[in-house]
């Protein structure tokens, strides 16, 4: 397991904690913008904003090129992320988003932390109950009220969830030189998968140009989730950045209370304390 980077062993909270950050206002943002323009449009704006991105700071990194196996890994994670994030939003568009996103969130968790705890065997205890109360608190966080009678969508949340957990497995499959290189390779395979599904469609990108710089914001900051986490299991346990990163509900929520006045429940409250917790907990057991 990976034990080091410029914050010592806190390196793994550090980084996800930050992933876990701009990942939930890019979510923030990309609810508030989908609202006024087509998701697969949104999804496809940033996803090239995020390519255009990673591809200058891995030039400017002289990073080097990916090999056959980094270039077919970083593929696949394209492939999985783009599958995720169009159940994802299928799934909050048609259910209730109180089934959708914490049943995606906890999957999206579970699958490489899993995963990490087979390749780097178990953590230390605190760190245990620090990874569980995470979760606890990604569910808790995430409910919301939902329409008796109507459809859950926990069939997308589960497909997005899986999907999105695999994404996070397979980027860190990649040589540990790589960061915006293999970056580059995902976003790229996601913009041509998304083409695709305009293509079989039948429809045009709608890409308002009063948007252009909340979508800009949006790709900025979802590339930044998604290199933090790169480096969080890079210098640390997968396990552990895995579910530090996965977070990202709380900070949604505790943005929509501040920028769109949105009241914060009781469940919420008690999910953000859980969650500064789950933090402390983690970090205590790393350092």
């Amino acid at each position: 397991m990976p034990d080091g980077g410029p914050f010592g062993p806190l390196s793994v909270v550090v980084f996800g904690l930050f992933s876990a950050i701009v990942w939930g206002a890019a979510d923030f943002g990309g609810g508030l913008t989908g609202r006024r323009m087509p998701v697969v449009s949104l999804v496809l704006a940033t996803q090239l904003v995020g390519m255009v991105v990673a591809l200058a700071l891995a030039i400017a990194r002289a990073e080097p090129m990916p090999g056959p196996v980094d270039l077919a890994w970083s593929a696949l994670s394209g492939v999985l992320g783009s599958v995720g994030i169009l159940a994802l939003y299928a799934g909050l568009a048609v259910g209730r988003m109180g089934v959708v996103a914490p049943v995606t969130g906890v999957l999206a968790a579970a699958v490489p932390a899993l995963v990490g705890i087979v390749l780097d065997g178990l953590p230390q205890p605190i760190v245990l109950v620090g990874m569980l109360a995470a979760g606890v608190a990604v569910v808790v966080v995430s409910r919301v009220g939902g329409v008796a009678g109507a459809r859950s969508g926990i069939e997308l949340g589960i497909v997005a969830g899986i999907a999105i957990g695999l994404f996070s497995v397979t980027l860190t499959r990649v040589d540990d030189a790589l960061v915006f290189a293999s970056l580059t390779v995902a976003r790229l395979t996601a913009v041509l998968v998304f083409c695709g599904v305009l293509l079989v469609t039948r429809r045009r990108p709608q890409v308002p140009r009063s948007l252009a710089p909340a979508l800009v914001a949006i790709g900025l900051l979802d590339m930044a989730g998604n290199a933090g986490f790169l480096f969080a299991a890079q210098t640390g346990s997968l396990a552990v950045a895995a579910v530090v990163s996965s977070l990202y509900p709380v900070t949604t929520v505790i943005l929509a209370a501040l920028v769109l006045r949105e009241r914060v429940t009781r469940d919420h409250l008690a999910g953000i304390v859980l969650a500064l917790l789950a933090i402390g907990l983690i970090a205590a057991g790393s350092a």
